[in-house]
């Protein structure tokens, strides 16, 4: 979405920022008789609560920065399937929302999270791994095996003037994919730590 993920270093906080240029969303759908289609953007952002050693929190990315295989064509037609043409694509947002989540870093994770895809819910298993740098922030790895998009509703049969086309595109265009997220995320100062 999502999207993920999770870490925290310190009671507090994780904030992963949507403009360093570091962190990584790909979605990978590869259609055994079409293409593999390779959906990309680095404006993920994560905002995460570490208490009593477990994670809260929300990552999400923007639906206008995902680029489907480098091509505006390919990318436009992603954002009218995840819209179905009834939202205006910049209000839209891949996001996952994790709550309570048992976390040891350095160490590995795996989590049922809420995923959404312009509004559209479903749960989708997460795994990864996270794990404290020297400059004391989380690097955070996270995958989601057997992404099935129709869940969401996001395809040419679900948005208007592209029904036509259901027929041809459906071997083409994979329904199931990988979703993998890397994310560097830097501790929170919180209230209480900025006081004398």
């Amino acid at each position: 979405m999502l999207m993920l993920m999770l870490a925290a270093a310190a009671a507090g906080g994780l904030k992963v920022d949507p403009d360093s240029g570091n962190n990584k969303f790909d979605a990978r759908f590869d259609a055994p008789l079409g293409e593999m289609i390779v959906a990309t953007s680095s404006q993920v952002a994560c905002d995460v609560t570490y208490q009593k050693g477990s994670a809260s929190g929300t990552c999400s990315v923007p639906l206008t920065s995902i680029m489907v295989d480098n091509e505006p064509t390919k990318t436009e037609h992603f954002q009218q399937w995840a819209t179905n043409k009834k939202v205006d694509a910049k209000k839209c947002s891949l996001e996952a929302k994790f709550e309570k989540i048992p976390l040891v870093i350095p160490g590995s994770f795996a989590v049922d999270a809420a995923f959404s895809i312009c509004g559209k819910p479903g749960t989708e298993k997460v795994t990864g791994t996270a794990t404290r740098l020297a400059d004391g922030r989380v690097r955070i790895r996270a995958r989601v095996e057997h992404f099935n998009r129709d869940k969401y509703k996001v395809g040419p049969k679900y948005t208007e003037g592209w029904l036509a086309r259901v027929e041809q595109l459906a071997p083409v265009v994979a329904e199931e994919g990988t979703i993998e997220i890397a994310l560097f995320a830097k501790p929170v100062e919180t209230k209480s730590a900025r006081k004398p």
